[in-house]
Order: structure tokens, then C-alpha cells, then sequence
């Protein structure tokens, strides 16, 4: 019996220890696990796993010039019609509005191309 509850005390010291680390590793990385976003265990429990897989160095930042190759990327899967302003867009050509962010759940741009009336 002694030695099921030392286990378990053990297992309870370990578990705190990680997320203690977990914690502080968001925090250091700009996470809020304050649980107004998600849910604070699920914050943690991601965070651990991305300490983790910075630690293999498998968490990488892609910079500028990646960042925008893949969203170019992105323009070529739609229509053939669509392409050409969705690669606008993209670049901010013409009157391109930016608003929104990744945490927020998008960034949205907006092209206007004003259109002549067609004379009767």
C-alpha cells in the first residue's frame, strides 16, 4: 500500500513539474494559458507538446519571404478566373484592405476594383 501511494505521490510531483515547465515555456513564447481563449489544460497540454517538438527542432518561424510563397501558393488552387486577384491581394496591389488576425481566427484582405458602368 505504502508503495502504490509513494508511486502515485510521484506521479503527481512529475505531472505538476511538466506543467509547471509547460506554463513557463508559454509564457516565455507569448501563449496566454489564462483560459479566456481555450481551455487553460488544453493550452498547457499544447504547449508541452510544442516544447517538445521545439526541443527535436522541428518548430520553425518561416519568415517574410516563405510565408508569402505559401499563401501564393494558396491562389493557385482556386479558379483560373479568381487567380489573378487573389494573387493582388497576396501582393496588396490596388486598394487592398488588411484587417483581422491568426489568434482572432483570420486575417481577411480586401481587394476593391471599381468596375465602369456599361453604357446603354
Amino acid at each position: 500500500m505504502k508503495t502504490s501511494s509513494r508511486f502515485a505521490g510521484l506521479a503527481c510531483v512529475a505531472i505538476g513539474t511538466l506543467m509547471a515547465g509547460s506554463l513557463a515555456w508559454a509564457q516565455a513564447n507569448g501563449m496566454a494559458c489564462d483560459g479566456k481563449q481555450q481551455d487553460r489544460t488544453a493550452c498547457l497540454r499544447e504547449a508541452g507538446a510544442a516544447q517538445q517538438e521545439a526541443q527535436r527542432g522541428g518548430l520553425s518561424n518561416p519568415g517574410p519571404d516563405v510565408e508569402r510563397q505559401n499563401a501564393l501558393a494558396r491562389c493557385q488552387r482556386q479558379p483560373v478566373a479568381d487567380r489573378a486577384d487573389c494573387e493582388a491581394r497576396i501582393e496588396g496591389m490596388g486598394r487592398t484592405s488588411t484587417e483581422g488576425s491568426v489568434m482572432g481566427g483570420g486575417v481577411i484582405r480586401e481587394t476593391v476594383t471599381p468596375v465602369p458602368a456599361t453604357g446603354r
